[in-house]
């Protein structure tokens, strides 16, 4: 268990400036950006959906809804689709927490994926819904014309307190003018965002990692990957197993990913879990299919498998192994208690999850009563 309390000491100070980072992008970059370029159902649309969704600090949770929004909005089925696999596969937190843990390599490649299969996915499912784009697209821009018209000077901080999954909606959301706000009303916005929105939107998945990442640790043999050490199709295969139907955010995935290297997983089946596991799960499957149909949802879940699995094969096979196991033998060897910097930011984060679980508790009960 050792491991489990030096991955919390290590990812604590990387968490918190992840969040930080990723209050100042809420606060500072106006929202309309997040949805004006995206309505045409063309390549670039897909590009700005990637570009936006890479850095955006949203979980597996988050992004359904907000998926569904830009949606509602005008955004092309492909950019949506482009969002769905760049957004929670990555953000500015899981980036740096990636790179605390696992190291720089995987940091930089991590988003890398992300992106080129955002990409691929995005202008798939704009090829296999192609017809359908031509019928709605002049609709489509009047609405984001309108859109425009009516929102003119004017920017939306939404602070979710409830989702509905299975719906793809944000329900009883807090609205903020961003308009016409000081610096620092907007510093004081940034930082409940970071440390009060998004620790209750990541929290419990975090919390999730950690403690399957412990039971990894606990309960699976040292040499259990062994029987997978010649077949790297079997141990993609059973990651993708596992992966897909887990309900796990960005950051959460990060510590099973080094559990289970610790137990012999190879680098390349790790990175199919951070990518898959995010990405594709049930919820987001369902709602998929039941807002955008059934060929965007095959084009989803094809570019997203078979993105991770590349990606996987091209770093089992063509990238030096050390590049991504130098920062797994210093977790597996440390015997530090950590500093008193490291052990502050833990506590700090404790209690920060804490009190985003005390929030989420009172918020769904607030909900409720309307």
């Amino acid at each position: 268990m050792n491991e489990i309390f030096h991955l919390i000491n290590e990812m604590s100070p990387y968490l918190l400036l992840g969040f930080l980072i990723a209050g100042l992008m809420h606060a500072f970059i106006p929202g309309k950006y997040y949805t004006r370029y995206l309505a045409k159902p063309n390549f670039r649309s897909v590009l700005n959906a990637a570009l936006f969704g890479v850095p955006l600090p949203l979980c597996s949770c988050g992004v359904i809804p907000t998926a569904m929004s830009l949606r509602k909005e005008g955004a092309s089925k492909g950019a949506v689709a482009s969002f769905l696999i760049a957004t929670p596969q990555t953000g500015v937190d899981s980036i740096i927490a990636t790179y605390s843990l696992m190291g720089l390599p995987f940091a930089i490649i991590r988003p890398i994926v992300a992106f080129i299969t955002a990409l691929f996915g995005g202008s798939l499912v704009n090829r296999v819904t192609k017809k359908e784009s031509q019928r709605v697209n002049e609709s489509t821009s009047q609405q984001v014309e309108a859109h425009d018209h009516c929102h003119e000077g004017e920017e939306k901080a939404e602070s979710c307190c409830c989702h509905h999954h299975e719906e793809g909606e944000e329900h009883c959301h807090h609205a903020e003018t961003k308009e016409g706000m000081t610096f620092w009303q907007k510093i004081v916005v940034a930082l409940r965002y970071a440390f009060v929105d998004m620790v209750e939107d990541i929290g419990k998945w975090l919390v999730v990692g950690l403690v399957i990442a412990a039971l990894i640790t606990v309960l699976v043999p040292d040499s259990f990957f062994a029987v997978f050490k010649d077949n790297t199709w079997l141990s993609m295969l059973l990651v993708l197993v596992i992966s897909i139907p887990m309900y796990i955010c960005a950051t959460g995935s990060i510590p099973i990913a080094v559990a289970l290297m610790l137990k012999g997983l190879t680098p390349g089946s790790a990175l199919v879990l951070l990518m898959a596991g995010p990405a594709a799960n049930m919820a987001s499957i369902l709602v998929i299919h039941h807002r955008l149909g059934v060929k965007t949802l095959v084009a989803y879940l094809v570019s997203i498998i078979g993105g991770a699995v590349a990606s996987g094969f091209v770093i089992d096979y063509l990238l030096p192994r050390h590049w991504f196991t130098d920062a797994l033998v210093q977790i597996e060897h440390c015997t530090e208690a950590g500093t008193w910097f490291t052990w502050a930011c833990t506590a700090l984060l404790v209690v920060l999850l804490i009190n985003a679980f005390v929030q989420k508790r009172h918020n769904h009960s607030h909900c409720h009563c309307h």
